[in-house]
């Protein structure tokens, strides 16, 4: 039986490059796989891009209010798996369309993402994955402190922000994000002060 999968980690635990591995694994044994990114993450436009240098570019890119279980019924390969990248950008409706892919046409999902934005706060598409998906799966990565890192702090010009819409880029406008523990994200974005 075909599962819906959720992987997810903070920023930098390396979700694009094991989807790329995951990915060659089928392709390697003749199966062929779907890729595909939401549109909203212009980072790469129609490529996914790992830390380590790893790129591929992408099957499709999903535009909101797309009907994704439409695109993978008409799609003209005989795909043995569907992989989806920043799927935190998906709306929920969408995640539900993946699931009604796994359930309807028996075709593996494996969806790669965020759990929480830079306020801690659950992304939609995220926050049905978790609600819905049959496996989910923490990507794990470090804090600069060593710890555990859960949280994603967002800097714009090198200093962290509290303020912003919730979805901006990496590397636009120059935005950047970092991967932190709960203690360094609460003193070091929330400005608490640590008294130990």
């Amino acid at each position: 039986m075909a599962k819906l999968y959720f992987r997810y980690g903070a920023m930098n635990s390396g979700k694009t490059a094991l989807l790329l591995q995951a990915a060659h694994n089928y392709e390697e044994r003749g199966m062929e796989v779907l890729i595909l990114k939401p549109k909203v993450d212009s980072k790469g436009d129609d490529h996914l891009i790992s830390r380590i240098g790893l790129e591929r570019k992408v099957d499709h890119l999903v535009s909101p209010g797309e009907d994704i279980y439409d695109y993978i019924v008409d799609y003209t390969r005989d795909i043995k798996c569907v992989f989806v990248d920043e799927a935190q950008f998906l709306e929920r409706e969408q995640v539900d369309q993946l699931m009604m892919a796994v359930v309807g046409l028996n075709i593996p999902v494996i969806c790669y993402g965020l759990r929480s934005d830079f306020k801690t706060n659950g992304f939609p598409g995220s926050t049905r994955l978790l609600e819905i998906a049959h496996t989910i799966e923490e990507m794990k990565t470090i804090c600069s402190c060593g710890r555990k890192a859960m949280f994603n702090g967002r800097k714009i010009n090198g200093e962290f922000t509290f303020e912003g819409e919730q979805v901006a880029i990496d590397g636009e406008n120059k935005v950047e994000y970092e991967s932190l523990c709960p203690s360094c994200y609460y003193v070091k974005v929330k400005k608490i002060d640590n008294r130990r």
